[in-house]
């Protein structure tokens, strides 16, 4: 599905209730899988969400989980500390090129029987489930925290729990205080303090938790995006969120106020109002802890005619596509100029943009949903919209329910 966007205008006001976050659901979805007694609340619809559920209840030997990077890193884990199944987990092409070979040899040291089926360090996998052996492991910790959250979310299995030592500075940390703090609200014990994850062995008791999962901050990103494109004044309405998140890109609420987006709470309602324009034409940011953002914010700024500086990127190579040199080609087809290295971009933005291009999204839902919001200003076409179900099934409805002209081709 191709669709047009015109340049369109904002719905003052507009309410909207989130699908739940796409992080918490599938950590929680694993947890649910090992603890009996966990009923869960305001899972996301995301098609990333149903591949897990589905992989998690089938009894299939071939379990395949498509693009869905998270569900392959964790389910790795899982079925490895599995006794008695054992599962082919596989994916896309593009999945058979994203490297798992730091978490399979972590996994290895603890016992595990993983065997590469293709390329070494690269899925698909044929995965023996047994009851892991050891209770420590050392792990290389800046590619991506999701290998650390694997081990962490199976650690309280293992008899005796696990101790993950971390080599070098940690990547989107964020997420592996969601995974800790979400371990301890189902009753495990976790600590993660100087480079070091103690999860404590879980006591089998049938302890019955009910968790509500929180609306998706990454999904919030893109209403930050429009308001931040928008007029003084534009208010946008989200629910339900708390201001005391688990979730890294909760950190749009102060990123966003250099874009003269301010956010308030009111109850569970997540309130953002456009109160002045940017005063800098230059805007910088580390993401090392929020990588996922970075794309709505290059588009931010391209919309809006300012220079951005970010760094903290080495994550988004081995994404749904290389994310880096996505940006560049699909930025620089509106006519900004755009360098990047292994982990910075950096954007000069043109004084006009160019109008009426064609962005591609390489099967990157973050691409189509990260470029939507400059229909605010010009118009644009996007390829393979359809993309969006990987985290956000409702995002063209939404778009078009405040203000975008949306329209299939």
């Amino acid at each position: 599905m191709e669709v047009h966007l015109s340049q369109s205008n904002l719905v003052n006001g507009t309410e909207f209730v989130l699908t739940g976050s796409k992080s918490e659901s599938n950590r929680l979805l694993i947890l649910q899988s090992l603890i009996p007694g966990i009923k869960l609340y305001n899972l996301s619809n995301a098609d990333d969400v149903r591949l897990m559920k589905k992989a998690l209840e089938s009894d299939s030997d071939i379990v395949d989980i498509h693009h869905a990077g998270t569900a392959m890193r964790f389910l790795t884990a899982y079925f490895a500390a599995t006794a008695g199944r054992e599962v082919v987990l596989t994916g896309s092409n593009r999945m058979k090129q994203r490297p798992i070979g730091i978490l399979v040899d972590a996994l290895r040291k603890l016992g595990a029987d993983i065997k590469y089926m293709e390329a070494e360090e690269y899925p698909p996998l044929k995965i023996k489930g047994r009851e892991l052996q050891l209770n420590w492991v050392e792990l290389e910790s800046g590619v991506s925290s999701q290998y650390i959250t694997a081990l962490m979310l199976i650690g309280s299995m293992i008899k005796g729990g696990l101790t993950i030592q971390l080599r070098g500075k940690p990547t989107s940390v964020p997420y592996i205080k969601m995974t800790q703090k979400l371990l301890s609200r189902v009753g495990i014990k976790c600590s993660f303090e100087d480079g070091r994850i103690m999860v404590e062995e879980y006591g089998k008791m049938n302890n019955a938790v009910d968790v509500t999962v929180e609306s998706d901050w990454s999904s919030a990103s893109y209403f930050y995006s429009l308001a931040a494109l928008s007029s003084i004044g534009t208010r946008i309405k989200l629910r339900s969120y708390r201001d005391n998140s688990y979730q890294g890109d909760s950190a749009l609420v102060s990123i966003y106020r250099k874009f003269g987006v301010l956010s308030r709470f009111d109850g569970d309602v997540l309130i953002l109002e456009k109160t002045a324009d940017p005063e800098n034409r230059l805007v910088s940011f580390d993401l090392v802890d929020t990588p996922d953002l970075a794309q709505t914010i290059a588009v931010s700024c391209l919309g809006l005619g300012l220079d951005c500086d970010l760094s903290g990127l080495h994550t988004l190579k081995i994404k749904e596509t290389d994310r880096l040199e996505a940006l560049k080609q699909e930025i620089e087809k509106f006519g900004g100029r755009v360098e990047i290295t292994d982990r910075t971009l950096k954007l000069h933005s043109p004084e006009q943009l160019k109008t009426k291009q064609l962005v591609k999204t390489y099967n990157d839902h973050r691409m189509a949903m990260a470029f939507a919001p400059l229909a605010l200003v010009t118009e644009l076409f996007i390829e393979d919209a359809g993309v969006v179900s990987k985290s956000y099934p409702d995002f063209w409805r939404d778009m078009g329910r405040i203000g975008l002209s949306v329209r299939e081709r």
